[in-house]
């Protein structure tokens, strides 16, 4: 559906992007993940069309268009800020690529309402002027304003960033569930990744304008292919030495391991290392607990779902139990 190949962006001396290489598969949710700079925006504007690559070619559907206009790509865009216009009203905003495309008033207005239906906007909403609405119905506005003029694919850059935490859940779920109504394919950028793990059926990870790994959300959780993933995707313990050693693990190497693989004071399993440790605080977030055990000269992060029973205190003695197969090198 969308080829990068080898793409290398550059802003006068400095090398934005280096050989990007990505295959984002028809009706697939693809994101982009990584820290502020890293790149992930900047290949975005590239396929896009709003930059131009120094090298390397972007294909949609087996046809070069890395040099093709911006207007002619067929891709629709919900920006971070949704660049909306704010004295027209939401049905005017939502027809104005239609308008662009001197589509018929009869075929724009069924469009219009046509998509305010699947975005969950109503007829009163449609007549209202963007700037009296809130912000989640503002972000349905640019969905649909993207989606209305059927794009091949939808880019999305940081949609939900400027959100209150507990509506940028909810209108999460309300993305995914409304990208896989429309098949579309979806390219999606953000910095957030439990926002990534959720939405996506593939991540690439981003680090200083290189990708670092490519995969589904499994993929880069629990086989994270270098130490930048490890530590970025979620949160994890870099093992000591003492740990490594009673492991048996290389020495050479830096090893990880989840914090919800430790286990704490259940019977030794086979292949299972065990040791002794001291809880030195826990943090209690409902429906888990999070500890910080001191063990084998080290302090590591342990998640316990909690059942109601069984919590630990600080200082109180604990079994530790690591799986070889649960560590990441």
């Amino acid at each position: 559906m969308i080829q990068l190949q080898d793409i290398v962006v550059k802003f006068g001396d400095f090398e934005a992007l280096h050989n990007i290489n990505v295959h984002v598969a028809e009706g697939e949710f693809f994101t982009f993940l990584g820290p502020s700079g890293c790149g992930k925006t900047t290949t975005l504007r590239t396929i896009t069309g709003f930059i131009e690559p120094v090298s390397g070619t972007v294909h949609m559907k087996g046809n070069d268009i890395t040099h093709v206009p911006i207007e002619k790509r067929n891709i629709g865009i919900v920006f971070q800020s949704y660049a909306l216009f704010p004295t027209m009203t939401v049905h005017d905003n939502i027809a104005f690529g239609l308008k662009i495309k001197k589509m018929k008033k009869a075929e724009i207005e069924e469009k219009v309402k046509s998509i305010a239906r699947k975005v969950d906007l109503s007829d009163e909403q449609l007549a209202k002027a963007v700037s009296q609405l809130s912000g989640g119905q503002q972000q349905r506005v640019a969905i649909a304003r993207a989606l209305v003029t059927e794009p091949a694919i939808i880019c999305m850059d940081e949609p939900l960033s400027n959100l209150d935490a507990k509506l940028r859940v909810q209108l999460r779920n309300e993305l995914k569930q409304m990208q896989r109504e429309f098949g579309i394919t979806t390219i999606y950028v953000t910095h957030d990744q439990e926002e990534a793990l959720t939405l996506s059926d593939r991540i690439a990870v981003f680090n200083k304008g290189y990708i670092e790994q490519i995969g589904t959300p499994n993929e880069v959780y629990n086989f994270s292919k270098t130490e930048f993933v490890a530590n970025f995707i979620g949160d994890i313990n870099r093992l000591g030495d003492g740990l490594v050693s009673g492991l048996k693990l290389d020495s050479a190497r830096h090893h990880f391991v989840r914090l919800e693989r430790v286990r704490v004071n259940r019977p030794k399993e086979e292949s299972e290392f065990q040791a002794t440790g001291t809880i030195r605080s826990r943090e209690y977030y409902g429906l888990y607990i999070k500890y910080y055990i001191d063990v084998c000269n080290q302090t590591i992060k342990v998640i316990e779902k909690n059942d109601g029973s069984n919590i630990y205190d600080a200082g109180e003695h604990v079994s530790v139990g690591i799986h070889p197969q649960d560590i990441m090198s």
